[in-house]
């Protein structure tokens, strides 16, 4: 069976679990950077890097920077193709 731990006892676990991941988050960052800092093509790497940044910001300006059409406008498109759709259709 489980055993109930007070509020507490709880919060001061789910901290420690946090610091405890972010230490070792941090450690394995270290690390790779280190590794990174020892290869040849650091330069390369660093201009790919800054290359796919840029291209990910525009990505994601492009996508928030136009407004949606309204839904609306949207519903009124629709009644007035299928107007004029049927207004064809007609003899």
């Amino acid at each position: 069976m489980t055993q109930k731990t007070p509020l507490d006892e709880r919060a001061v676990l789910l901290v420690a679990g946090l610091a405890d991941l972010a230490v070792s988050t941090i450690g394995s960052a270290a690390g790779t950077l280190r590794a990174l800092l020892r290869r040849s093509d650091t330069a390369d790497l660093a201009r790919g890097a800054e290359q796919d940044l840029r291209a990910r910001g525009r990505l994601v300006l492009d996508r928030y920077a136009s407004a949606p059409t309204a839904h609306l406008e949207v519903l009124a498109q629709h009644v007035l193709a299928r107007q004029a759709a049927s207004a064809s259709r007609q003899p």
